[in-house]
């Protein structure tokens, strides 16, 4: 497994993204279970997941207890990161709301860490800006969590470059990854991906294949990833992760998965190799 770095911590080039083992239609525990399993066998040391990712009211972290329960019956899993973010919230109905009120933020990381069964968290993120809350007080909060050793590192989600300046700043320079989503189909963060290259941050594109209910469709919907696939006798999806682990070595693509077949064929990308025009003909998209 090829590896690159999150702040000081070398981590899998690609991690495992939690979140479709826990919203609606996920499976059941069991195969879930065997998903992050597959993944840590083939060598992956950095999962995402969030306080948000449950399907109903009551389960409130469903993915960071399944992912403790996983790596609790691993031999690897106290090798791994577990990146988990606060702020958004799922009242159960489906929906997501906001609370980027410090207070929240420093009871929301409280519990995260009892469902990690941790000291620390490896890396807390703010999950999403809420426009309620001035956006220094929620990031004053994280900065707070990693002064007092709750957490180890800090990162953001869905910020742009604005913000990123801020965060940093408000972190006295100790802003490690900034979570955006970023697919074929979602190219707006291209100049945040820029500015974390520029700054050494990582960069952690969430639902890089298009999201759960259209990753098998990227082949389908975006031709030049099929042609390249077919070349290289691999998965549209292999040569889109391949793709952004091109574009700069800060890149640490998540791919959610919820079978074991699709976290390993995702994993391949780390070992192919594109061309420059094959690069060019894919950034064309």
């Amino acid at each position: 497994m090829h590896t690159r770095r999150i702040g000081d911590v070398e981590v899998s080039a690609i991690g495992l993204g939690g979140m479709p083992m826990s919203l609606e239609g996920r499976p059941d525990e069991a195969r879930s279970l065997a998903t992050i399993h597959a993944a840590l066998d083939a060598g992956v040391t950095l999962i995402d997941t969030a306080d948000a990712y449950h399907r109903d009211a009551h389960e409130v972290g469903h993915n960071e207890t399944l992912i403790a329960k996983a790596l609790a019956s691993h031999d690897l899993g106290k090798d791994v990161l577990v990146a988990t973010k606060g702020g958004h919230l799922r009242p159960g109905d489906g929906s997501w709301t906001l609370d980027g009120s410090p207070r929240h933020l420093k009871e929301a990381c409280e519990a995260s860490l009892r469902r990690l069964g941790v000291e620390a968290i490896g890396l807390y993120q703010f999950h999403r800006p809420d426009p309620r809350v001035p956006y220094a007080e929620s990031v004053g909060a994280i900065r707070d969590l990693l002064d007092e050793g709750k957490i180890l590192m800090a990162g953001i989600s869905n910020a742009n470059p604005e913000r990123i300046g801020q965060a940093n700043e408000i972190l006295g320079g100790r802003l490690v990854s900034v979570q955006n989503q970023f697919s074929p189909a979602f190219r707006s963060s291209e100049p945040e991906l820029r500015l974390c290259d520029e700054l050494g941050i990582a960069f952690l594109p969430w639902s890089p294949l298009g999201g759960i209910s259209r990753a098998g469709e990227l082949g389908s919907a975006y031709a030049p990833f099929a042609r390249v696939a077919e070349a290289h006798g691999v998965s549209p999806q292999q040569v889109c992760l391949a793709w952004m682990l091109a574009k700069s070595p800060v890149v640490v693509p998540i791919p959610g998965s919820s079978r074991p077949e699709t976290i390993r064929d995702s994993l391949g990308a780390v070992g192919l190799v594109l061309g420059a025009e094959e690069i060019a003909e894919l950034d064309a998209v």
